[in-house]
């Protein structure tokens, strides 16, 4: 799944920052920290109630086949659970990992063969929602000023960024999700996350909710 200065292009909200509620916030730092990826995520303390699919991924898109292997593979070192093991695909190479508070994570890169050594760079961190109607969120989304920079019907949807850094916000149907993670649709209770904007405090369709952006990475609030 976010440094401040790191945002999408929308007239009325942008994206800023990404937040993980998690039971455990000082387990998740050291989780993130473990695996490079905590200035990409802010934590929050939370009990709220929340069973199976939680109905979004954080998708790193990367280089080459073997850093997705670096990454998936300090993920699991730092205590994740692989939901699918990386391999090849008609479209690249990719894994899935879930991290010890839940968050699903998946690494990938459009790349069949590595054209050098394993690194630590994110290409793309896009924050994928799984939503009931694409068309529908995607409409939702652009009435508040974001700009879509990629549509296929009513199956995905992708907004532009306009900015320096990596954070994308895409829109996918739940279940196509849910089955591309390995995981059941099926969930209740909380998303677990929380989107910074500067659009104001909302909720879009799929209950998730988005708020002021943080301005730094907390380990509780």
């Amino acid at each position: 799944m976010v440094m401040a200065t790191t945002t999408f292009t929308a007239a009325g909200t942008s994206l800023a920052s990404v937040t993980l509620e998690v039971a455990d916030p000082e387990a998740a730092r050291r989780f993130y920290s473990a695996c490079d990826l905590d200035p990409y995520v802010h934590l929050r303390a939370s009990e709220a109630h929340s069973t199976g699919f939680r109905g979004f991924t954080m998708a790193l898109t990367v280089s080459g086949p073997a850093t997705v292997d670096s990454f998936i593979g300090a993920a699991v070192d730092a205590g994740a659970t692989v939901l699918k093991p990386a391999a090849k695909s008609l479209w690249g190479y990719g894994g899935v990992a879930q991290a010890p508070d839940g968050t699903i994570w998946k690494v990938a890169t459009s790349a069949k063969k590595d054209i050098g050594p394993a690194t630590r760079e994110i290409d793309d961190v896009v924050v994928l929602l799984g939503v009931e109607n694409v068309k529908a969120t995607k409409q939702f989304y652009v009435s508040r000023g974001l700009t879509v920079a990629k549509s296929f019907g009513g199956k995905y949807a992708e907004f532009a960024s306009g900015q320096s850094g990596p954070l994308k916000l895409a829109l996918y149907k739940r279940r196509a999700l849910a089955k591309d993670l390995g995981v059941p649709a099926a969930g209740a209770g909380s998303h677990r996350i929380v989107l910074g904007g500067t659009g104001g405090t909302f909720t879009d369709p799929d209950g998730f909710a988005w708020e002021a952006a943080a301005s730094r990475a907390p380990t509780s609030s």
